[in-house]
């Protein structure tokens, strides 16, 4: 597969946007929730019941 370029670029598209009264904002994330795994391998399932005991132990 070849890699083709774009006529237009992000940074034009952005360039227009601001030109037009477009404003860049950082927006708010939330924290992650207390009971979620954040290794490779449990990124976004829940703790069991056993888990979550022994990391409050901690």
């Amino acid at each position: 597969m070849k890699h083709v370029p774009k006529e237009t670029t992000d940074e034009d598209l952005i360039q227009q946007y601001l030109d037009k009264g477009g404003k860049v904002s950082k927006g708010k994330t939330k924290p992650m929730a207390y009971d979620m795994g954040i290794s490779k391998n449990t990124w976004g399932n829940k703790l069991s019941k056993e888990e979550k005991i022994a990391k409050k132990i901690k």
